[in-house]
This record gives C-alpha cells, sequence and structure tokens, in this order.
C-alpha cells in the first residue's frame, strides 16, 4: 500500500483516490455525535437528580444525534466510487481493517441509539407518537434510561475515538499517522457536543453547567493540538515535513496556514467569551445578551472543530514518504 501510494507523481499518477469535503463533514460530523451522546448522557444522569419529577431531563439532543449520524453517513455513501458495493463491508469483519470495525460500530451504534431516545422522550412528546408500538417501546425503555445512557456515553467515546483511528492507522500518509490524533479527534469530539448542548439548552444552570465542562475541554484540545505539532516535528524527516504546510505563507499552502491562524482565533476567543458568561450573575433568567454570548462562543467551538477536521484531512494527503524514498 505504502508503495503504490507514495510512487505517485505528476506524470502518470497525479493522485489516487483524494479524501475531500465529504470525509471531513463525516469525520466531524462522527465526533460531534459521539460527544453529544455522552454529554446528553451526563445530563440525564447527573442533572437529572436536581429535578423535582420523574421526567427526563434532556430528550431533544438524543433525538438529534441519530438524525446528525445518518447524515454524515450519507457524506461517506457519497463519497464511495462503488456504492452499489457498499453492502460487502457488512458481509464479513476483517480485524486489521479499522475501516472494517467502523463499519460495524457504526451500525452498533444505532439501535442503542434510538432505544435512548425513545426512553428520554417526555410524556407530553410520547402522546403525539401514532404508531402504538412506538409508543409502548418508548414506555419500556423509560425505566432503563439510566443504563442507556450509560451505554450511550460509552458509545460516544468510542465514535469519537474512531473517526481519529481511520486516520491515524493511515501509515502512507506522515500526518495522520499518530497515536495522538484519536485523542485529538475524542477531545474535540467532546467539545462541539457540548456546545451543541449549550446552544440547546433553555435553563441558564445546564449552559453554565456545560461551559464550565467546555472550557477545560478546550483548555485540553489545544495542548493535544500542539503536542501533535510536537510529536510529528521531533520524528523523522517526512513526519516533520508533514505539519511544514500549516507554517508555509505560500499560495500553495496558504489555506493550511489560515487554518492554524482560525484555530488560534477561534478557541481563544470562544474560552474568553466562555469566562465572560461565569462572570455574569446566572441566577435569573439569563438575558438576550447572556443568551447571545454563550451561544457564539459555543458557534465557535463548532467551527473550530470543522477546521480541525477539514485542515488535518485535506493536509494530511499532502504528507508522504515519497521524497525519502527517491534518495
Amino acid at each position: 500500500m505504502e508503495l503504490t501510494i507514495t510512487g505517485t507523481n505528476a506524470i502518470t499518477y497525479p493522485y489516487l483516490h483524494i479524501w475531500d469535503w465529504r470525509v471531513a463533514i463525516y469525520l466531524f460530523l462522527g465526533g460531534l455525535v459521539g460527544g453529544i451522546m455522552s454529554m446528553s448522557s451526563i445530563a440525564n444522569i447527573q442533572l437529572s437528580k436536581t429535578i423535582s419529577d420523574d421526567q427526563p431531563f434532556c430528550w431533544r439532543v438524543p433525538i438529534l444525534a441519530p438524525v446528525l449520524l445518518s447524515l454524515g453517513m450519507g457524506f461517506l455513501f457519497l463519497d464511495l466510487d462503488l456504492k452499489k458495493h457498499m453492502f460487502w463491508f457488512y458481509l464479513s469483519l476483517n480485524p486489521a481493517s479499522p475501516m472494517s470495525w467502523g463499519a460495524w460500530i457504526l451500525v452498533l451504534i444505532y439501535p442503542p441509539l434510538l432505544l435512548y431516545a425513545l426512553g428520554a422522550l417526555p410524556d407530553h412528546i410520547k402522546e403525539k407518537i401514532k404508531p402504538g408500538f412506538l409508543k409502548n417501546l418508548a414506555d419500556q425503555m423509560r425505566p432503563r434510561l439510566p443504563a442507556l445512557a450509560r451505554i450511550n456515553f460509552v458509545f460516544g467515546i468510542l465514535l469519537a475515538l474512531y473517526t481519529g483511528i481511520l486516520l491515524s492507522t493511515f501509515v502512507a500518509r506522515p500526518l495522520w499517522n499518530s497515536a495522538i490524533l484519536p485523542v485529538l479527534f475524542l477531545v474535540s469530539g467532546m467539545s462541539t457536543g457540548t456546545a451543541l448542548m449549550i446552544i440547546m439548552a433553555r435553563r441558564s444552570d445546564v449552559k453554565l453547567f456545560f461551559t464550565k465542562i467546555d472550557i477545560w475541554l478546550i483548555f485540553t484540545e489545544i495542548l493535544v493540538l500542539l503536542l501533535l505539532f510536537y510529536g510529528q516535528y521531533v520524528s523523522d524527516a517526512a513526519h516533520r515535513a508533514s505539519i511544514m504546510p500549516f507554517f508555509n505563507v505560500s499560495h500553495r499552502f496558504f489555506p493550511y496556514f489560515m487554518s492554524i491562524v482560525v484555530l488560534g482565533i477561534f478557541l481563544p476567543l470562544a474560552i474568553v467569551l466562555k469566562f465572560l458568561e461565569m462572570t455574569g450573575d446566572h441566577s435569573a433568567e439569563i438575558t438576550p445578551g447572556g443568551k447571545f454570548l454563550m451561544n457564539a462562543s459555543a458557534v465557535l467551538v463548532l467551527m473550530g472543530g470543522l477546521v480541525v477536521r477539514f485542515a488535518l484531512v485535506y493536509a494530511g494527503q499532502l504528507s508522504s514518504f515519497a521524497g525519502l524514498m527517491t534518495n
């Protein structure tokens, strides 16, 4: 595999199959879904203890999760060249193939994800469900909601990790071939999931709770990103060269340089806005200005997560061992 990929040249094989924006969006949505699976589970396990009634604390986000995951798989399907052969993924399991593992993980996630969404439905929403079997299933899942939440918490971590493992096992691309990359995608997925929880939360105490979590996640994401670059820089020549596009202002690499500039603005600005949120008075109802500040910082986090996926997917395909093999 490595000889085929690194042996390409501009005359005979200018490129093999290129992963483009569809794969980047799929990786972003996969990490986002993993994040909201875990964070909504925290909401229904921890925050629900402060609610006086027996209604689930968080139900909108669990409904949104399978929709976003299906949308991400739709982008992945669009990227396939031989779409009619997709079913071959599910006729076998290749333990040595990350894509084979990923295909099965995505399928196995759906049952607990859908059952969790049904179990989290409040009574006034369940009354509107027309199919009787779905309503009965939702009633049966309600007592099992804590167990389903814990299962979804674990699956959310696995899903966010997998989006990074999918790239890191590609040895022929030095930028992707790092053990830190899955950790970066995990932290980024948890951070974007927390940001979406902040946007969709209606209570000020909930927004503040997830704001505190997201501050630590953003700090961790910045640290892991720096460690990724440091690890590449102190490695061999190919890995060191793989990060150079991010620090080159020439016209060819300018988009990658700008991605670092954007991340250097978005993530610190999101931290500043979140600190401003925490210093405000949240004892009363959130003012429109306060809601705007909270949602703006969350949007910046989502944009930063999207930039991370696009930058690493495209820059990774520029990296190879070709220059070393010809010397």
